[in-house]
């Protein structure tokens, strides 16, 4: 599979990376563009690709094409690229919000798959959820699989709203965590323990933790209980969090953010 890049931004870096050590590409196989040399210059040699400034040539006997750049920036890339695709060649967008009708119209192609990955893809832990039009067929959406799995898991919604919802959880979701956890570091200082080793204590709670929820048949909710005794220390702490509204302040950040993905498929065509 022979796959090119627009955009050579971390998120596509990470495709990439994952596609070389999972040997599910080689060098010669990877195609960038990018306005940056600077950056050019790096992708080139530290993953051996090929690059160009030119994303008509970059595109040109490409299996996929990897649409890795922002929203904002979406329109302008769609009317350098129209026209220019073969019928048969698979465009795969990472840009959050922008739809798959902007993606199609704006390119004049038809075989169109939008995803919403997360940044954990830059270690392999990260997941992706993705839809896809009617006409990329079976292989093609076999590729997509592949290619997603290779930083972590995957998850295909035969609708397209979910995609501004999966955006809203996952796709936003690592700022979430990182957010609580700079926030409960700042707590541990501010009780007296040094940065260092209130950060250490910290970020191994939320993977142990993470990877508990994972292995265990219980649901968060029913792992919370049981950590929480009655009259204990967790259990005073989680009152705060109730009534502060904990569960309340979370349902609208993750509302205001799926609103915010609504409101960058619905930019203004240029």
């Amino acid at each position: 599979m022979k796959i090119a890049f627009i955009g050579g931004g971390n998120m596509g870096e990470a495709i990439m990376r994952a596609l070389l050590e999972k040997k599910m590409c080689v060098p010669a196989d990877i195609s960038v563009s990018d306005i940056s040399g600077q950056r050019r210059e790096y992708l080139e040699k530290r993953y051996g690709a090929s690059v160009t400034e030119s994303n008509k040539e970059v595109i040109r006997d490409k299996n996929m094409v990897v649409l890795a750049v922002k929203p904002q920036n979406i329109n302008e890339v769609l009317a350098d690229l129209k026209g220019s695709l073969k019928p048969d060649q698979l465009v795969l967008s990472i840009a959050a919000g922008i739809k798959i009708s902007t993606i199609s119209q704006g390119l004049g192609h038809c075989r169109v798959v939008r995803t919403m990955p997360n940044t954990p893809a830059q270690v392999g832990l990260g997941i992706s959820g993705w839809t896809a039009t009617a006409e990329v067929n079976a292989e093609q959406k076999a590729w997509v699989r592949l290619v997603l799995s290779a930083m972590g898991k995957e998850i295909y919604f035969n609708d397209e709203k979910y995609l501004d919802m999966v955006t809203a959880v996952s796709g936003s979701g690592p700022a979430y965590l990182y957010l609580f956890s700079e926030s409960l570091i700042d707590a541990a200082v501010g009780l007296g323990l040094d940065r260092k080793d209130a950060q250490a204590l910290v970020l191994q709670t939320m993977l142990g933790a993470a990877h508990l929820m994972i292995k265990s048949d219980k649901t968060p909710a029913e792992l919370r209980r049981e950590v929480t005794s009655k009259g204990g220390t967790t259990e005073r702490a989680v009152r705060v969090f109730e009534e502060s509204d904990l569960a309340g302040i979370v349902s609208k950040a993750v509302q205001a953010a799926c609103q915010r993905a609504k409101e960058l498929g619905d930019l203004p065509k240029s």
